[in-house]
């Protein structure tokens, strides 16, 4: 039995070793929405909501939403590069937001919920460019998607954190009372 246990410690162990966490940042409006279509994709270990590109340190989630912070609402997504790649989060991302909604997204209307793709290198940055001219001319449409490059994430209150998991049946009165999933098949089917 001892011989089990150390031999599924060591593969554990070998196999964490070979997991190549990075991180990614988008902002598709309601962060409980971007969260819960993330948290489905295998090799997504976790994300966050929280609050990026703004000035302000530390902002809470009144200061984004009702002050001048530069915030967006936005998620922080851990994966694992061996078995998600970056150009697939961010079809993904594309997937599930509006991109040619300067005003917000859906019923989230507002600097605050924006759609921005952060980028944290030139890799990421000419993935970003790539897919806005592919996007462009599938639709002969000029994307409003804001891109901006990463500097500092704030996770959001404990209350806001799977929000969608926790609340379920307001998160759905809310989704649907936005018709988000109606809006997304418009565009993308």
């Amino acid at each position: 039995m001892k011989k089990i246990l150390l031999f599924v410690t060591l593969f554990t162990l070998n196999f964490n070793l070979h997991a190549v966490e990075k991180k990614a940042y988008f902002a598709g409006g309601c962060f409980w929405c971007m969260e819960e279509s993330f948290d489905q994709v295998e090799g997504v270990l976790s994300s966050i909501s929280g609050y990026s590109g703004g000035h302000l340190k530390n902002p809470s989630y009144q200061d984004v939403i009702y002050k001048d912070t530069g915030h967006v609402e936005a998620i922080e997504i851990t994966y694992d590069s061996n078995i998600v790649s970056y150009e697939s989060l961010l079809n993904i991302f594309w997937r599930n937001i509006d991109p040619f909604d300067s005003e917000g997204q859906f019923c989230d209307k507002g600097k605050s919920y924006r759609s921005v793709i952060f980028f944290q290198n030139q890799l990421e940055k000419e993935f970003i460019d790539k897919s806005f001219k592919n996007l462009e001319s599938k639709f002969n449409r000029e994307i409003v998607t804001l891109v901006w490059k990463f500097k500092k994430f704030y996770p959001a209150e404990d209350y806001h954190q799977d929000y969608y998991e926790k609340n379920f049946i307001r998160y759905l009165m809310y989704k649907n009372g936005c018709k988000r999933e109606d809006t997304l098949r418009r565009i993308w089917n």
